[in-house]
């Protein structure tokens, strides 16, 4: 990202300006600098400090299996990986019916057509113009004995240019290009967040769909609990703290059923919201983590591509870009700019003579402008253009930075999340072993009801934890596709080796 703008910074003299003017002219214009370089892709052999292991650790259960890390390219329609025909219906039609896109679409077409507008300046400019007028001029005023009062017709065709000769013109389009490329760019952002929202806010729907369902059998659970409890208490075989101990656990378990309702009607108008329609009109799909299939095999790409396929990344780096063509604007309104112009008409004072040959007229002429003092306004101007480079440098590689501390993230976090969960089925295993065990020493009259259904609490509580364990791992798998800049590249790259 080096550049050198101190060959600009100095005002031309009188007699250099007028050489460069003519030189322009002979030769069809110049520009001036800088030109703009892409940015090096960082040089960091990997995304996390420590190596990562070429897969992750095995779990088993639904969400389970060890997940692969291949190097590859993520396919555009990633989320499909998931093997979910309503999940792919939905983002199918959220594509289609989303205002965010809408905006994305819209913003991306004004910039195209301001850079339509501003190509015409690349050309003459040639206006028609026609005219009639009635007017009386004073006898002192024509020498004459008396006044006269005549009518004045006219018509004519106007031809302006102005020579681009340091680049200017060129320049501006070179910048409004750039911001078109960021705009394409924004949008296919839009497209990621939007897709990747939709994936994880399903995910987090079927999380708590599974974490309610539990929680209500756990809630039956301890009210059967709480009946055996009572009628222990009125055979004097428990005391009453017994009585209130287990009411006070139904209650709290009970409280931790409307919280998770409302959570799930949130994530389904979040769900009904992203997919461009509204929480009441209905028809959702919903979602289950069981409907769901994890991808074993996640194509990472290498860090030195990541800066070539995050759209982010790659709209902040056509934004470096207008910002160095904007340089060479401000630069180039030090130099004098030269401009031709020309006519051709008619004019005569009776309408019928307009077009006879007497009334034929025509004019030339070339008019050249040159800074000589404005009060260091241009300079000022040249001097806020490089800031701005200067600014769009620095938010260039911030977005850099956060883009590869995204991926290192949800990397980490795949690692970590296979670990859980293989810990969490464990853990359901050993609490499904326990009440299996209870359920015999029950049938067999050596355990009480009451340890029967505390036992079976238990399990349903490592329900939950494992349902949580499963969520994080395939939302840390979106994560990861959306870090990696979600393959919207690959359709192009498919594309161009057809061709």
């Amino acid at each position: 990202m080096s550049r050198d703008h101190s060959v600009f910074g100095t005002r031309p003299s009188a007699a250099l300006l007028g050489a460069l003017a003519c030189a322009g002219f002979a030769l069809g214009g110049c520009t001036v600098g800088p030109d703009f370089k892409r940015p090096e892709p960082p040089a960091t052999p990997s995304f996390t400090a420590e190596p990562m292991p070429p897969a992750t650790a095995e779990a088993t259960g639904t969400g389970g299996g060890s997940q692969r890390f291949v190097t590859g390219e993520l396919q555009r329609q990633w989320w499909t990986l998931f093997r979910s025909d309503a999940l792919n219906q939905l983002i199918e039609a959220a594509l289609r019916d989303s205002p965010n896109v809408a905006q994305g679409q819209a913003t991306l077409r004004q910039a195209q057509e301001l850079l339509a507008a501003e190509r015409g300046a690349q050309w003459p400019a040639v206006n028609a113009s026609g005219s009639v007028s009635r007017q009386r001029e004073s006898a002192a005023a024509l020498g004459a004995p008396r006044a006269e009062t005549f009518s004045l017709f006219s018509a004519s065709v106007q031809v302006t240019y102005a020579f681009d000769l340091f680049g200017s013109v060129r320049r501006q389009l070179e910048s409004l290009q750039a911001q078109v490329d960021s705009e394409q760019f924004r949008l296919e952002a839009t497209y990621l967040a939007l897709t990747s929202n939709l994936v994880t806010t399903a995910i987090r729907e079927a999380e708590l769909r599974a974490q309610l369902a539990a929680t209500m059998e756990i809630d039956e659970l301890q009210r059967k609990q709480l009946n055996v409890v009572e009628r222990r208490f009125q055979l004097g075989a428990v005391a009453r703290s017994d009585v209130l101990a287990q009411r006070t656990v139904l209650a709290q378990t009970h409280a931790n059923i409307p919280p998770l309702e409302r959570q799930l009607a949130l994530a389904r108008h979040q769900l009904a919201i992203l997919a461009g329609r509204f929480p009441g009109d209905g028809g959702l799909p919903e979602f289950d983590l069981e409907h769901l299939e994890l991808p074993l095999e996640l194509p990472v790409s290498v860090p030195s591509a990541l800066a070539r396929q995050r759209p982010d990344i790659l709209a902040a780096e056509a934004l470096l870009h207008s910002a160095s063509a904007q340089i060479g604007v401000a630069t180039a309104d030090l130099y004098p700019k030269l401009n031709l112009s020309g006519n051709v008409g008619v004019e005569a004072f009776q309408a019928n003579k307009l077009f006879s040959s007497n009334a034929f007229g025509w004019g030339i002429g070339a008019g050249i402008t040159a800074p000589l003092f404005n009060g260091g306004q241009l300079q000022a101007r040249r001097r806020a253009a490089i800031a701005a480079y200067d600014g769009a440098a620095a938010a260039y590689r911030q977005t850099v930075l956060t883009a590869f501390g995204s991926v290192a993230d949800a990397l980490r976090a795949l690692e970590a999340d296979a670990r859980a969960l293989q810990a969490q089925v464990d853990a359901q295993a050993q609490a499904r072993a326990s009440y299996e065990l209870a359920d015999k020493q029950f049938s067999a009259g050596a355990l009480s009801y009451l340890a029967l259904l505390n036992a079976e609490e238990r399990l349903q509580q490592t329900r939950i934890a494992v349902v949580q364990a499963q969520a994080d791992r395939y939302a840390d798998t979106v994560a990861l596709f959306a870090a990696l800049g979600g393959g919207w590249w690959s359709d192009r790259a498919q594309a161009a080796s057809q061709q």
